[in-house]
């Protein structure tokens, strides 16, 4: 699905195959993002074993020395602190290989107010900016100008029940803050588009845009749960996939500059209507129809009674249809051949091997 979608750049291994030893996972999440995507890939910190695995893989699949792999980043990681001030051993020692493979990593402590963190944005977001830079700090001094990102994922809770909640308006406060923050230190910044809500409804979208107006006007870099998050990250949701989609294309086309030239002023077209006419037969529109607007993936523009007359169908049932559409659609892209069976080659290798420790 984010092959099909120019305006997905890069994605998470977000299925797992549960049938397998977790030993074995990440060779076929990895082997599975290669081969059926060009999109910049995920590669978990599951111990070092497991890292080194993934990036062999990458590193097969882009037909580079081990020398070129490392100053060529292909990849990403997240290293989540364990809030509050805490960076576990199985992080530490994942954004230590990443600096030493030269992969992007992107620090982002999982910081909610009043829970994890102080109450107050203020105070959340100084223990945030403590433990990424702490992270931070210790990629370059593995490996000064490692690849390194500065992640802001500071939200909140329901004081009621302490369950997280995403896309309020403390975390677009918290957003723009990070933002803020990164530039200070020179960094890019990494943010996201959470909701909490348990299904592809009305709360899930205004939450998710919610949280993309922080993270965009944020001034991000990288915006993580793009597309499919629901249930606070529980769930990935196909129909939640594809109203998120339509949503960043529509983000995509606001942020194109306005053209402001004599010919899309339209002063020839205004003389030639005059009063009282319409612009709908005019050359200047004839020239431009195709291309003027934004054209919707999903948005039904219909009148209600054409809408009643298809039956109906509502904005999730759409999605459901469109997402199934691109699956069946899908081409994976050409890769040599050669890359592949390189590939295969070694998964059947660590797996006759027993896999990778993920405890080390």
């Amino acid at each position: 699905m984010a092959q099909a979608f120019d305006v997905i750049h890069f994605i998470g291994p977000v299925v797992e195959p549960q049938d397998l030893a977790m030993g074995l996972r990440h060779l076929h999440m990895t082997r599975s993002i290669a081969a059926l995507t060009e999109k910049i890939p995920f590669v978990y910190f599951r111990g070092r074993e497991a890292i080194a695995d993934s990036y062999e893989i990458l590193r097969l699949a882009h037909g580079l020395s081990r020398e070129d792999f490392v100053n060529t980043p292909v990849s990403y990681s997240v290293a989540n602190s364990n809030s509050p001030l805490q960076l576990d051993e199985l992080m530490c020692r994942g954004i230590i290989d990443a600096a030493h493979g030269g992969q992007m990593m992107i620090l982002t402590p999982f910081t909610l107010a009043g829970a994890m963190a102080p109450v107050t944005i203020p105070g959340a977001l100084v223990m945030q900016n403590a433990e990424a830079l702490a992270g931070l700090c210790l990629s370059q001094i593995v490996r000064p100008g490692a690849p390194v990102c500065y992640g802001s994922f500071t939200s909140n809770v329901d004081m009621r029940t302490g369950a997280p909640a995403f896309g309020t308006p403390e975390y677009v406060k918290a957003a723009f803050a990070s933002g803020q923050l990164a530039r200070r230190y020179n960094l890019p910044l990494r943010s996201s588009a959470p909701t909490a809500s348990n299904a592809p409804d009305a709360q899930a979208a205004y939450e998710s845009q919610m949280s993309l107006w922080g993270a965009l006007m944020g001034g991000a870099n990288l915006v993580l749960h793009g597309a499919g998050w629901l249930e606070g990250g529980l769930t990935i949701s196909a129909e939640k996939f594809i109203i998120d989609v339509e949503v960043l294309q529509m983000f995509a086309e606001l942020f194109k500059p306005l053209e402001v030239t004599e010919a899309t002023l339209g002063l020839e077209a205004i003389a030639d209507v005059g009063h009282g006419g319409h612009f709908f037969g005019t050359q200047h529109t004839l020239d431009r129809f195709e291309t003027a607007f934004y054209s919707p993936l999903l948005s039904d523009w219909s009148n209600f009674e054409n809408y009643r007359d298809r039956g109906s169908v509502d904005a999730t049932q759409r999605a459901n249809q469109i997402f199934f559409d691109k699956v069946e659609a899908h081409e994976s892209p050409p890769m040599d051949p050669a890359r592949i069976d390189a590939i295969d080659a070694f998964i059947a290798k660590r797996t006759e091997e027993g896999g990778a420790n993920i405890e080390r």
